[in-house]
């Protein structure tokens, strides 16, 4: 990638729409409705990856966040962590959901929580098969704004969120292609969210 390339005003950073979170071990309240949120807004925006014949500079770029996960991961509660076993690589559970899969690339997919004793939350730790950040992409691409949808409202994506307002982007988060594992507490998080500058859409 160059800096010479098309170059866009806005993205979409998708977080953990992953199989374990929309109906397997963590499956996630909202998760399946979110999904197709997050598939009709795209759906406005852009065309699928195998049609577009410029790649990611010929198009709106859509960033996809995936936790990533070794079987001893230390998140897992047979490890000590907090949660059940969930995106082991190479299983089911880890995959994104097939509903979004025609936009996937691996320029823009991004893996956290990689490591054994990594517990990433937010996307803008993660890296894609080239070791590129979040970071360096949005950069490349010269992307100020950015949409934030996924899964959990709680957790991942407030983490993500966060960190992208911290870099300066100007950050709305799309209400609806949210999945949460607690209904209070996604209202919660919505609200501290607008609160920190973070723009919502619903």
């Amino acid at each position: 990638m160059n800096s010479t390339s098309k170059q866009k005003e806005s993205a979409l950073v998708v977080v953990d729409m992953l199989n374990d979170f929309i109906d397997g071990s963590m499956a996630c309240l909202n998760a399946r409705e979110a999904v197709r949120e997050a598939a009709a807004f795209i759906d406005g925006k852009t065309v699928p990856a195998e049609e577009d014949e410029d790649g990611i500079f010929g198009q709106f770029p859509i960033l996809f966040i995936c936790d990533h996960h070794p079987q001893d991961h230390c998140s897992f509660i047979e490890n000590g962590g907090q949660w059940p076993a969930h995106c082991v690589t190479g299983t089911r559970g880890s995959a994104i959901h097939d509903l979004l899969m025609p936009y996937v690339t691996e320029e823009l997919t991004f893996h956290k929580g990689c490591g054994r004793e990594q517990e990433q939350y937010s996307g803008w730790e993660g890296t894609n098969r080239a070791g590129q950040s979040v970071a360096e992409i949005l950069g490349l691409l010269d992307i100020e704004d950015v949409y934030v949808c996924g899964i959990a409202t709680e957790y991942c994506v407030r983490a993500t969120a966060e960190d992208l307002k911290k870099a300066g982007k100007n950050v709305t988060v799309l209400a609806k292609a949210l999945g949460y594992v607690d209904l209070e507490g996604h209202r919660k998080a919505l609200r501290e969210m607008e609160a920190s500058g973070i723009n919502l859409f619903f």
